[in-house]
C-alpha cells in the first residue's frame, strides 16, 4: 500500500463533514427524542384511557422506525428528504433520515432511564403538590441525568455507524469517502484511513461521555 498518494485534503474535508453531520443530527435527535421519551414514560405509567391510547400509538410508531434497517430507511425517505431540504445527498441530505432513525432509538433509552428513577422521589414531589411539568423538570430529568448522558453517548456513537452506511447513497463524510475511493476505486489506503479516523472518533466520543456520566454521578 502506498499512503504517499493519499489526498489528505479529501480526508480532512470528509472528517469535517462527518463532524457536521454528527453535530446537527445529534442535536435534533436529542431535541426530538428527549420529550418523546418523557412522553412515553409519563403515558405508560398513567392509568387513564387517553394516556394508554397515546402510549400505544407512540410505542407502535417508535417500534416501526426502530425495526427498519437504516440503509433501507434512508432510501425510502429520499422523496421526503428532497422535499424537506431540497437534496437527498451530501451533508444536508443525510441529516433528516439520521434524525428519524435515531430519535426513536434515543426515546426508548430515555424511557428506560426514567423508569429507573426512584418512585419514592416522584411520589414525594406529587405529595408536595408539584405539577407534571415541575416533576419532569425538577425531579425526573435531574435524577436521571447520568443515565440520560449515557444514552446520549450511545446514540451519538450509533450515529457514527449510520453516517458510514449513508455513504452508500452519497451521504457525505468519511463513509462516502471510504465507499467512493476504497470500494469503487480499490484504493484500500483511503478505506483504512477512513476506518481508523472513525474508530478514533468513536473512542473520543465514548471517553467524553463516560467522563460526563462519572462527573454527574458524583454530584
Amino acid at each position: 500500500m502506498d499512503f504517499s498518494t493519499v489526498r489528505w485534503e479529501e480526508i480532512g474535508k470528509a472528517s469535517i463533514e462527518t463532524l457536521q453531520i454528527l453535530g446537527a443530527s445529534g442535536l435534533f435527535t436529542i431535541i426530538i427524542g428527549l420529550p418523546l421519551g418523557v412522553l412515553l414514560f409519563m403515558t405508560a405509567r398513567s392509568t387513564s384511557i387517553q394516556s394508554q391510547v397515546v402510549y400505544t400509538i407512540l410505542s407502535f410508531i417508535v417500534n416501526i422506525l426502530r425495526s427498519v434497517p437504516f440503509i433501507i430507511l434512508i432510501v425510502a425517505l429520499i422523496p421526503f428528504t428532497r422535499s424537506l431540504v431540497g437534496t437527498a445527498t451530501g451533508v444536508l441530505g443525510v441529516i433528516p433520515p439520521l434524525v428519524i432513525a435515531a430519535a426513536p432509538y434515543f426515546a426508548r433509552l430515555v424511557e428506560t432511564t426514567l423508569r429507573e428513577v426512584d418512585r419514592g422521589v416522584i411520589e414525594a414531589a406529587q405529595a408536595m403538590g408539584a405539577s407534571t411539568g415541575q416533576i419532569v423538570r425538577r425531579v425526573l430529568l435531574p435524577e436521571a441525568l447520568p443515565g440520560l448522558l449515557a444514552g446520549i453517548t450511545i446514540t451519538i456513537v450509533t450515529l457514527v455507524s449510520y453516517t458510514a452506511m449513508a455513504g452508500m447513497v452519497g451521504g457525505g463524510g468519511l463513509g462516502t469517502l471510504a465507499i467512493n475511493y476504497g470500494y469503487f476505486r480499490y484504493q484500500n489506503e483511503i478505506m483504512i484511513i477512513s476506518v481508523v479516523f472513525m474508530i478514533i472518533l468513536v473512542q473520543v466520543l465514548q471517553m467524553a461521555g463516560d467522563r460526563l456520566v462519572k462527573w454527574f454521578t458524583r454530584k
